[in-house]
C-alpha cells in the first residue's frame, strides 16, 4: 500500500476500540474495520494492547492516527473523562507507537478527529462560518470549525446545564441507562443545542456517534434552534477517517 495514499486510523471510545486502513482519496475505510471492546478499566497498558490488537488484525506497518476521549495536546493526553485517570500526563503517541514496534503514531481528540472528516468528506464539505459537530456516545465530544479550520479541544460535553454536565443528561448513554423515549431524550438535546447556540451562534449543527444513523427518529423532533441540524455522513467510521488525515497531515 502507498503510505501517504493510505493511513491507518483507530478510534479510541468508551466502549469500543475501532480501526482500519483509510483511502485517504475516497475518506472511506479501505476495508472492513476491526473493533474490539474497551477494557474495563480503561488503563493505559490495557487500552494500548487493544489498538495493537486491532492493528495486528491487518497486518499493518506504517504511520497510525489515533483518537482519544479527552483533550490531546502535543500527543499528550490532558483530560480522560470516560477512560482511566491514569492517562493524564501520558504521551499517548509515544506509548503505541512503542507497543507498534516504532510505527509513527499521531494521536488528537476524538470529536476532532470525527469533525476534520465531516468537514472534507462528510456533512461539513464546503461550508463556511461557525460549523459544530457533536458526537453523541459515552458521552458528547465536540469539534469546533471556523472557516473550515478547527480550534481544537472544546469539550462541550462538559457544560453546565440545569446543574449537571450537559453529557450526564443528553448523551447516547443517559437515553439508554434511563429508557429514554425518543420524544424525552430529542427534548433533552434540543436544551443543550439551545445553549451552545446561545455561546457560538453556529450556522450548522452536525450530529455525529452512532446515534446518527437514527436522526430520523429524533432531528425532526428539535425546535426552536436556529442552525440548521444535520446527522453525520460518514457516521461511525468518521473517527478512524479523520485519525487517518491528522496523521497523513503530520507525515508531510
Amino acid at each position: 500500500m502507498n503510505a501517504m495514499r493510505n493511513v491507518f486510523g483507530v478510534d479510541v471510545g468508551g466502549t469500543g476500540i475501532k480501526g482500519a486502513p483509510v483511502d485517504l482519496a475516497r475518506g472511506d475505510v479501505a476495508q472492513e474495520r476491526h473493533k474490539v471492546l474497551t477494557p474495563h478499566p480503561a488503563t493505559p497498558e490495557a487500552v494500548v494492547d487493544g489498538i495493537a490488537e486491532v492493528v495486528g488484525h491487518f497486518g499493518w506497518s506504517g504511520p497510525v492516527g489515533m483518537t482519544f476521549p479527552g483533550v490531546v495536546t502535543a500527543n499528550t493526553v490532558r483530560t480522560a473523562a470516560n477512560v482511566a485517570e491514569k492517562w493524564v500526563g501520558v504521551d499517548a503517541a509515544r506509548l503505541v507507537a512503542d507497543r507498534l514496534g516504532g510505527l509513527p503514531v499521531t494521536v488528537v481528540n476524538d470529536a476532532d478527529a470525527a469533525g476534520v472528516a465531516e468537514m472534507n468528506f462528510g456533512a461539513g464539505r464546503g461550508r463556511n462560518g461557525t460549523v459544530i459537530l457533536l458526537t453523541f456516545g459515552t458521552g458528547i465530544g465536540s469539534a469546533l470549525f471556523v472557516d473550515g479550520r478547527l480550534v481544537p479541544n472544546t469539550e462541550l460535553g462538559h457544560l453546565e446545564l440545569n446543574g449537571h454536565e450537559a453529557e450526564k443528561r443528553a448523551s447516547t448513554k443517559v437515553k439508554e441507562d434511563k429508557d429514554l423515549s425518543w420524544p424525552h431524550w430529542a427534548r433533552r438535546v434540543q436544551k443543550y443545542l439551545a445553549h451552545v447556540e446561545m455561546l457560538f451562534s453556529p450556522e450548522l449543527f452536525i450530529i455525529g456517534g452512532g446515534v446518527s444513523r437514527k436522526a430520523d427518529k429524533f432531528i425532526p423532533l428539535i425546535e426552536g434552534i436556529t442552525a440548521e441540524i444535520v446527522p453525520a455522513e460518514l457516521q461511525n467510521n468518521a473517527g478512524i477517517v479523520g485519525a487517518a488525515m491528522v496523521a497523513a497531515a503530520a507525515e508531510r
